[in-house]
């Protein structure tokens, strides 16, 4: 017999739940006990299965969890469990619904259906108490490479011994054809000091149980939100294998002064009735018109109620978790503009505390309409009343290469006309800035930034067109080498922006998805790193290099307050495919006094009039980081390229 719920209440609202905030909702773990919970206010009864296997077989046990007054169900079992698979089921209106891990499973087996009690120190790699990443004063000073992690090492001629999988990622000494280096070499090489990996928690669209057959997804339909996914380990059907696996990861990459940003999507779940959030508490962890209909502001069949106590209280301690547990070192949030902004400041507070250096960033707009007001959502828009947090700046993306959403439209490298302003507002960070005409910038009519750094720079990513795929959409008419140029002068122009620089992988050596622009579930023939390109595209992956290393020498292009812009950057040209700017006084402690940059987009070369002698750091494709040739007078600067300058 399983025992009911003590003085069952029937809720009618589920603001009427008990919401035991600070109630420890984990399983809790030790060689003589463990203590097994879940909320679940409205359940009439709550049983745990136990079983010997993660897929498959009878449970050997099963136990009733006895309700407590807060809507929290417990069950303690003594002796030692690690290794024991588990799963919750709660009954409800008459039925027994799904089993499920339970959100807060730390461990599951193949294909997440159920969790695993698991002594997580033994899940540690040598070394690990002592592990850390990089630290970093303001976020701008991270140079973000966004990746798949499949989409690295599949490709048969990337050398790597565990093709698609976390260790994989981080094989040393793996080469390429013609000898290039490859995974994490070439990110090392490259010179970026984050990668942002796309989802990398437990989702569905995977089946773990036939890795044999080519499988691909981006990762965006979460299952088991606080565990590693399956896939990408050398062995899902062992709980404890991808935890170990993904920490060997991160501690490779920080061992390599490289940070990890992890890619959320709290925002809304793979599946909805048949979701864990729903085979605990019914309804409570959604959104919801006022006609009882589902909202969908997510665009993939849901959205969740991050304002709802319960879920504000799960993602921080998810994020937390991952923050302490697994030593991720930023957080990316999926369609941000769907959380509510009160829980997006606790998230950033949460996990700063943790480790200062976090970065917390996302995507500020929604992909449909939502029941939360427009003025409580973390929009680009409110980024001000989000001061821990930077949002992705689509008004310098589309304005450097014209709209993701029109394949013909162009941008300033692309040849479009009355760019300027946008570029310029890209180039300061979205804030205030006394020479820019906010009424033509192409998406924001005010600042959206408090500081630079809240905005992300950047002109490509997972979604939509690769930049070298736009260009050549948008440009049919253009030659490969000006195609080129676009591509070098888009990134030159994100490099030498104020915000968090960010770049997507594969960008420097030209990656196409043969004119894909949503690859989420396309086989691995559109979405892997084909490695000749670096082979082919050499002089572009070095002149992405040089951008980076330079980017990283000079602090005058991250400076760390709207003051310090507003002071120290002056535009001097903003013409139809031509600006220029000089940075002055040695901005946030640079070596150079100022600091001459100049985007030529215009398809012809120009003869730009100097004011004084200068020492010439970058022309076209030359770099020389110590400006030994002087140029005063005039100089003459390549059509589509970039000319950087400096005085002592």
């Amino acid at each position: 017999m399983f025992s009911c719920q003590e003085d069952k209440t029937s809720y009618t609202h589920f603001e009427d739940y008990p919401t035991p905030i600070d109630s420890d909702l984990w399983l809790n773990y030790s060689p003589n006990a463990s203590e097994f919970k879940i909320w679940s206010p409205n359940a009439e009864k709550v049983k745990l299965n136990l079983y010997k296997e993660g897929n498959g077989a009878s449970a050997y046990e099963h136990y009733s969890l006895k309700a407590s007054q807060n809507g929290v169900w417990i069950k303690e079992l003594e002796g030692d469990l690690n290794g024991i698979y588990y799963s919750y089921q709660i009954f409800i209106n008459g039925i027994w619904l799904d089993e499920t891990p339970g959100i807060y499973a730390k461990a599951v087996g193949v294909n997440g259906k159920r969790a695993m009690v698991l002594d997580l120190k033994n899940s540690d790699p040598e070394g690990w108490i002592n592990d850390k990443g990089p630290t970093i004063s303001y976020p701008n000073e991270a140079i973000i490479y966004e990746l798949h992690i499949r989409d690295l090492t599949i490709h048969p001629e990337s050398g790597s011994s565990m093709p698609g999988k976390y260790l994989g990622l981080v094989e040393e000494g793996t080469t390429g054809p013609a000898g290039v280096s490859t995974g994490i070499d070439h990110i090392k090489k490259l010179g970026v000091n984050f990668v942002h990996l796309l989802p990398s928690f437990d989702h569905y669209s995977i089946d773990e149980t036939r890795l044999d057959s080519p499988q691909f997804n981006w990762g965006y339909d979460p299952q088991n939100y606080n565990v590693p996914e399956g896939s990408f380990s050398s062995d899902p059907n062992n709980a404890e294998v991808r935890i170990q696996e993904f920490k060997e990861m991160i501690k490779a990459f920080h061992d390599n002064g490289i940070g990890v940003i992890l890619d959320v999507v709290y925002n809304h779940t793979g599946r909805t009735d048949n979701s864990n959030f729903n085979l605990e508490a019914p309804g409570y962890y959604y959104r919801s018109w006022e006609d009882g209909k589902p909202s969908d502001a997510s665009g993939c069949g849901n959205e969740t109620a991050s304002e709802r106590e319960m879920m504000r209280k799960f993602m921080i301690e998810s994020v937390n978790y991952w923050a302490k547990e697994y030593h991720i070192d930023g957080f990316r949030f999926d369609l941000m503009g769907i959380h509510d902004i009160q829980s997006m400041n606790e998230v950033a507070t949460a996990v700063k505390k943790i480790n200062p250096s976090i970065i917390v960033y996302g995507e500020g707009w929604t992909a449909s309409d939502s029941p939360l007001s427009s003025e409580k959502q973390a929009l680009k828009k409110n980024t001000m009343e989000l001061p821990q947090i930077s949002a992705f700046s689509d008004d310098i993306r589309d304005g450097i290469k014209g709209s993701v959403f029109e394949d013909e439209s162009t941008g300033f490298v692309s040849g479009a006309d009355n760019t300027e302003e946008s570029i310029k507002f890209g180039i300061v960070g979205s804030i205030q800035h006394p020479q820019l005409n906010y009424n033509e910038v192409n998406y924001s009519n005010e600042p959206w930034s408090n500081e630079p750094w809240q905005a992300i720079s950047y002109v490509s990513c997972h979604d939509n067109h690769t930049l070298f795929d736009k260009l050549s959409i948008s440009r049919p008419d253009a030659s490969r080498e000006e195609i080129i140029a676009m591509d070098k002068l888009a990134n030159a122009i994100v490099m030498t922006s104020q915000g968090i620089a960010f770049i997507h992988a594969g960008s420097e050596m030209l990656r196409t998805k043969n004119g894909e622009h949503n690859s989420y579930n396309l086989p691995d023939s559109i979405n892997q790193i084909d490695w000749n390109w670096k082979v082919a595209n050499a002089e572009v992956v070095e002149y992405y290099k040089n951008l980076i290393s330079l980017r990283k020498a000079h602090p005058a292009f991250r400076m760390i307050s709207a003051e310090d812009v507003r002071t120290n950057l002056q535009f001097k040209i903003a013409e139809q495919q031509l600006i220029s700017y000089e940075i002055s006084n040695k901005a946030n402690g640079d070596d150079w006094k100022n600091i001459l940059v100049i985007y030529n987009a215009k398809a012809e070369a120009i003869d730009y009039k100097l004011e004084g002698e200068w020492q010439l750091v970058v022309v076209g494709d030359d770099f020389d980081p110590a400006g030994e040739k002087m140029i005063n007078n005039s100089i003459n600067i390549p059509a589509i390229s970039m000319l950087i300058a400096f005085k002592k």
